[in-house]
């Protein structure tokens, strides 16, 4: 039994070097998110640009977030093809990734530019942040069909085990995206003075150079050239394209879920006073110190197991789970140490208020323990996804977030009048038993009759 506990050498060092590379280049996406709302913050009328800049990323993201779920489906059936050296059926799959995003891309990008105004005024009730509002979404919905191209490049590119392009990627784009903005934002190196339309544009040109990246790095390679063959794969597949909407779109509402679970927890705390929902957006940003590499450990199963099973090694797959669950739970063990014991130093990253810090302290401790479980949680549910069960995964985020973790936080925290401390305290509801059903699906999955994908 103890046995099982420790980890195997051979093993973590895959993991780790599939993991590492996804962790860094997601790091750099809260770099870039502290910088964004520092510039915005800065400009004439800060309360209307940043209340602005919050609802434009709110509704944007929505919609990155369901297009950006395509790349699970490309990244699951290149990873399966990869382990069965189908080198062909890669280029096959990447092509017409391609072909799905982009065109989706393109429709979503032309909706969201003539829809903006309506969107806008329809989140905020004031004319001012309403205007702010729609410039930003209008010109970040122009980069959209570019971040497309990235989405199916990276699909690929996890697919195949080469995380460090998404890392150098990642540092790649979100540098220039600080550089973009500061340009756009206040007028300077010659840019034009735009405010917060600037901060927008700035995203969307990193967004363009990003896919211009991508082309070269795999274009620009013999290996990449010879190897996949890709002008044999220009061709329309109309049953990979389905296979990948099969795999992604339950992501996608996996994520409009997540979303509005939390957004309805934001909500529950805010019944409770001004300083605790503060304090709970502030505890939210310090998990993403937890959430983000946890995401990195689960991109490094999915690709370990489809690869393994691609090759019908289905012993391997299993391990490389519970492998990477472990050291998931390692990290988010660590981290807890520091919510539970050193609090004070986290939320000094978000908010100087002292009293949202009051407010915080004993439920980031609680949150601090709820983390503990989420890491090897979200590891096995990539896993399942990388064998086909995104509608389980989907299927339990609804179950344990919507109806329990949610109607749990408002019957401890409002009902019992249990305060922030007993909604925080549903987190660890929610975490654990995400853990538990992932695993036990997992464990008792039906592995030696899966289904060819």
């Amino acid at each position: 039994m103890l046995k099982n506990l420790l980890l195997d050498n051979e093993y973590s060092k895959r993991i780790l070097k599939l993991a590492l590379p996804v962790i860094a280049g997601l790091s750099t996406q809260m770099i870039l998110s502290l910088v964004d709302t520092a510039m915005v913050g800065r400009l004439p009328d800060p309360g209307y640009t940043l209340a602005a800049m919050g609802l434009g990323l709110l509704a944007t993201w929505a919609v990155v977030s369901l297009c950006s779920s395509l790349a699970t489906g490309t990244h699951i059936l290149v990873a399966r093809r990869y382990g069965e050296s189908d080198y062909q059926a890669i280029s096959d799959v990447l092509f017409n990734s391609f072909l799905l995003t982009v065109a989706l891309g393109i429709v979503i990008a032309s909706l969201g530019w003539v829809t903006s105004d309506l969107v806008s005024n329809l989140l905020s009730k004031d004319d001012r942040v309403a205007d702010y509002a729609s410039q930003y979404m209008k010109w970040r919905y122009l980069g959209l069909p570019f971040f497309m191209i990235t989405v199916s490049f990276r699909g690929f590119f996890f697919g195949t085990g080469n995380t460090k392009v998404f890392m150098v990627s990642a540092i790649i784009i979100n540098l220039l995206n600080i550089l973009f903005n500061y340009m756009f934002i206040f007028g300077k190196l010659g840019a034009p003075e735009m405010g917060i339309a600037g901060a927008s544009i700035g995203s969307s040109l990193a967004t363009v150079v990003d896919a211009i990246y991508y082309f070269l790095v795999f274009f620009g390679s013999k290996y990449y050239r010879n190897r996949y063959q890709f002008k044999k794969s220009l061709k329309l597949h109309s049953a990979i394209i389905k296979s990948i909407l099969k795999l992604s779109i339950p992501v996608s509402f996996q994520n409009v879920f997540i979303l509005i679970g939390f957004l309805s927890f934001v909500a529950i705390t805010g019944l409770l006073g001004i300083n605790q929902q503060a304090a709970s957006q502030a505890i939210i940003s310090t998990l993403f110190i937890s959430f983000l590499p946890s995401n990195g450990f689960g991109v490094a199963a999915q690709t370990l197991i489809g690869n393994e099973v691609g090759k019908n090694n289905i012993a391997a797959a299993k391990k490389y789970g519970y492998e990477t669950a472990k050291l998931a739970t390692i990290y988010t063990l660590a981290l807890s140490v520091v919510f539970i014991f050193f609090p004070h130093l986290l939320l000094m990253i978000t908010t100087d208020e002292v009293a949202v810090i009051e407010q915080a302290l004993p439920a980031i401790k609680l949150a601090g323990i709820a983390q503990i479980f989420f890491g090897a949680g979200v590891v096995f549910a990539y896993g399942l996804q990388s064998v086909g069960k995104t509608y389980f995964v989907m299927t339990t985020e609804v179950i344990t977030n919507l109806l329990i973790f949610v109607p749990a936080s408002y019957y401890l925290g409002i009902y019992l009048e249990g305060g922030l401390r007993g909604a925080w305290s549903a987190l660890i509801l929610y975490t654990t038993l995400y853990l538990l059903f992932m695993f036990i699906k997992f464990y008792k999955g039906n592995w030696q009759n899966l289904k060819k994908i």
